[in-house]
């Protein structure tokens, strides 16, 4: 997408709520409000329009409006007795209550912290232990894991009825755009938690700039088929949003709630995936919008297919982490020919996708990770630091205002990510064609996408050497036809099955993290000149070590 492109020339000329300008060398939406609760605010314009529909409450399906959704987030708001700036966690699976919980701490100028609510007890501690919230808003099973866990600080079970307080209309004042907003988990290269502090700068940016690709994409093609856009507009059907991703994730959280609250969207939350359930939902309340990876794609498809299911209804399809496979592709547009397929690059530390594809973009370049969005200047650097030419391969560097402020409470990991000039490591090794496209090669932060979940294998690793027979481990990703990639271990220990190592993971970190299959080898790892553990050479010896155990 290009600065000079007409289209996006008029959607941010000023005067435009896209309009941009520059400030400090990083470009920002002019007329964005400072404060994340404002944004959220106008969206009480939508009223009577379904919000969210929540297919697993207390007492069976819950569907409520915006006026519903408000109301009850002004009746939670009134139970935190919390201020401008105190740090509140939201520890929840994908519920209504998440959400409202989300809104009420942003009415009352509070920084939710999010966690990993499949975490262990110990992994929540550990959290909640990293930011030292002022309250923890839960649910019953996470309030149990939280107490075994060790916290013992202020918590409020938000699915027990609430009794009517009133409403708290907070201090009234506005945030400044670099305050924070919210802290979400990130395990990094050290296995240990870190917390990325997003701004209100941060998220707003990122949320204004999903909606100017939404609009670019619309204005495109009405000048397409050659109609006021206005017009084509009014034949969209309403927005519906299947939400399959965590709300903990940046994705969840951005493009699974927020961006279609704002638009006002309807918001229709599965608790966990299950393809024949995904296919009833999507036909019964004709989802518009999904956001997935090619494990549930493959998985939708299937089911599908055996029950003749009518997924017309969906118009845009986002698959991220890997690249689509062509015979994938091609079932995905049988199922759903009117859908428009789309690609995206992003991280919790940059607010979400930095680079998309959308349509003929995505389809021009499959297996890229999209074009760099408008806001955010990126380059290719080398290990000494100079820039790479196009094709070049090296780290990619980002700069924009969508980018955190820092790690919480972290200075010297903080002092790590970003350069000297204030541009954000990735940690991910690409480079850029010479049409813009971005390909991702390697990950130099050693982590695996399985199924759409990352998994750090530094984590993986600390947990298996507390195990006392293990000399030393290593774990690293291999291909899998349905996850993309499938964590597996290789170690060298004594008195060990396979069953017991994964126990063991499984049992002290969440469930996914634990490794799909362990080899046990006689001698010690490979190592490489630096004596680090060379799981280059491993991943070569992987199916003979696997075919020995």
């Amino acid at each position: 997408m290009s600065k000079i492109d007409p289209i996006f020339a008029a959607v941010t000329a000023p005067g435009t709520p896209f309009e941009i300008g520059e400030q400090e060398g990083l470009r920002f939406f002019v007329n964005a409000p400072s404060d994340l609760n404002q944004l959220i605010e106008s969206a009480r314009r939508f009223g009577e329009q379904t919000c969210i529909v929540d297919r697993d409450g207390p007492e069976g399906e819950r569907r409520l409006s915006y006026t519903e959704v408000f109301a009850w987030r002004d009746r939670l708001a009134a139970h935190l007795e919390i201020g401008r700036g105190d740090r509140v966690a939201i520890c929840m699976r994908n519920r209504a209550e998440w959400m409202v919980a989300f809104l009420a701490v942003m009415k009352l100028g509070g920084v939710a912290v999010l966690l990993n609510s499949r975490g262990s007890a110990a992994e929540l501690a550990a959290m909640v232990e990293e930011v030292t919230p002022a309250l923890v808003l839960a649910d019953a099973d996470r309030a149990v894991l939280l107490r075994d866990g060790g916290y013992d600080g202020r918590l409020l079970d938000v699915t027990q009825p609430l009794e009517d307080r009133g409403d708290a209309a907070g201090d009234g004042l506005i945030a400044k755009p670099g305050d924070p907003c919210a802290i979400l988990f990130t395990s990094g290269t050290t296995g240990r938690v870190k917390g990325a502090v997003l701004s209100h700068r941060s998220l707003i940016t990122g949320l204004l700039g999903t909606q100017l690709t939404g609009s670019m994409v619309l204005h495109n093609m009405a000048r397409e088929y050659g109609m006021p856009v206005e017009t084509l507009a009014a034949q969209v059907p309403p927005q519906a949003i299947l939400l399959v991703y965590p709300l903990f994730h940046i994705s969840g959280l951005g493009s699974g709630f927020l961006a279609p609250l704002l638009s006002g969207g309807k918001i229709v939350i599965m608790r966990r995936w299950d393809a024949e359930e995904a296919v009833r939902v999507i036909e019964r309340e004709e989802v518009t919008q999904l956001s997935t990876v090619p494990t549930m794609l493959w998985d939708m498809v299937n089911r599908a297919r055996l029950e003749d299911a009518d997924l017309s209804s969906i118009r845009n399809i986002g698959s991220g982490g890997q690249a689509l496979p062509l015979n994938l592709l091609e079932e995905v547009r049988k199922l759903c020919p009117h859908s428009m397929l789309g690609t995206g690059y992003g991280m919790t530390e940059t607010s979400g996708a930095i680079a998309q594809a959308v349509g003929a973009d995505f389809l021009a370049a499959r297996t890229s990770a999209g074009r760099v969005l408008p806001l955010v200047d990126l380059r290719i650097e080398r290990e000494d630091g100079t820039v790479c030419g196009p094709n070049q391969t090296g780290e990619i560097i980002v700069r924009s205002a969508m980018i955190m402020s820092g790690y919480w409470n972290r200075p010297e990991d903080t002092a790590k990510t970003f350069t000297a000039d204030g541009w954000l490591r990735t940690g991910d090794i690409g480079y850029q064609d010479e049409d813009g496209y971005i390909f991702i090669v390697d990950r130099a932060k050693d982590m695996v996408i399985s199924g759409g979940e990352n998994i750090y294998c530094a984590e993986v690793e600390r947990v298996l050497s507390e195990m006392p027979q293990i000399t030393e481990c290593a774990t690293f990703g291999v291909a899998d036809d349905r996850l993309g990639e499938a964590l597996v271990a290789v170690v060298q220990a004594k008195g060990l099955d396979e069953r017991s190592i994964i126990n063991w993971v499984g049992e002290r970190l969440a469930p996914y993290k634990a490794p799909v299959r362990v080899a046990f080898s006689s001698e010690p790892l490979p190592r490489n000149q630096s004596e680090k553990i060379d799981k280059i050479a491993l991943r070569a010896l992987w199916p003979q070590l696997a075919a020995n155990n």
